[in-house]
């Protein structure tokens, strides 16, 4: 029987001939308000381009330039808005992880630093995990007392009619120096339980919409279940999924679905119903 790793691989442990990249992303306002990117470094996979006109909000969309993660990379984005800054990401297509020449696992790690007064909206395009891909992925934030956050997370176990690879995924996010989310997923062969009613019940596509501000910190705020998981049109073929509070102050929206496209309609739903 294959059991999935406990712990994520280490540098030492990566193939040789794996890609190691970093992308880095500063924004800083100047004195009329506008945000600048004073860094704005692509490597490897990642090119990055921003979007429109100078403003109060800086748009950057990352643009794969290979295919990217393979078994053996270790990938990086670094991205930090500082106090006042809005910076908004986002990408131009998925991302799919795919087999390497090894069979070694590859890493991919997000982190994101929000200042005070500060918001970062994380909105990149669905994970696709390969059919005998392993990728440990780490998503780390850290907000101050008044930043503001708006982060998607999507990931869709295989391509159409394809097997999914292994996906080992943990969210962490730090606000005031605190914790107000720590998880860890893990989804494909050798993991015990991943496809069963009490996980994923035959869905391929998994995601979440995370929402963390000041102006929820006093908000009356309720669950809500999403797409057919509501009362109203139980549909349990389709997506479904449940908006809820989190101590901290933030809102929480975790969606499963047949695919990338269902599941998006049902996060698209949570942000129109956000509180406030």
């Amino acid at each position: 029987m294959i059991t999935a790793p406990t712990t994520r691989p280490s540098g030492d442990t990566l193939s040789a001939a794996g890609l190691r990249a970093t992308a880095r992303i500063l924004a800083r306002t100047d004195a009329q308000g506008v945000t600048r990117l004073p860094v704005l470094d692509g490597s490897g996979p990642f090119a990055l381009r921003r979007l429109g006109f100078p403003g109060p909000q800086a748009r950057v969309c990352m643009v794969g330039a290979m295919s990217a993660p393979l078994g053996g990379d270790r990938l990086a984005i670094e991205a930090t808005a500082e106090a006042g800054a809005q910076l908004h990401l986002t990408a131009a297509a998925a991302t799919v992880a795919l087999p390497g020449r090894t069979g070694d696992a590859a890493t991919y790690d997000v982190r994101l630093t929000i200042g005070d007064g500060a918001r970062l909206d994380w909105l990149p395009e669905p994970l696709i995990c390969a059919e005998g891909s392993d990728l440990w992925m780490t998503t780390t934030v850290e907000l101050a007392p008044t930043a503001r956050l708006v982060l998607r997370e999507e990931q869709v176990l295989g391509r159409t009619d394809e097997r999914t690879g292994r996906l080992h995924s943990r969210l962490t996010v730090i606000r005031d120096g605190r914790t107000l989310l720590d998880q860890e997923t893990a989804y494909g062969p050798g993991v015990p339980g991943w496809d069963t009613s009490a996980v994923l019940g035959g869905h391929r596509a998994i995601g979440q919409l995370l929402v963390v501000g000041p102006e929820y910190e006093d908000a009356e705020q309720r669950v809500r279940l999403l797409g057919g998981a509501a009362p109203e049109r139980l549909d349990t073929g389709g997506g479904q999924g449940v908006l809820a509070p989190l101590t901290g102050p933030a809102v929480l929206a975790t969606a499963v679905a047949p695919d990338a496209l269902r599941l998006r309609t049902v996060l698209d739903e949570a942000a129109r119903n956000l509180p406030g």
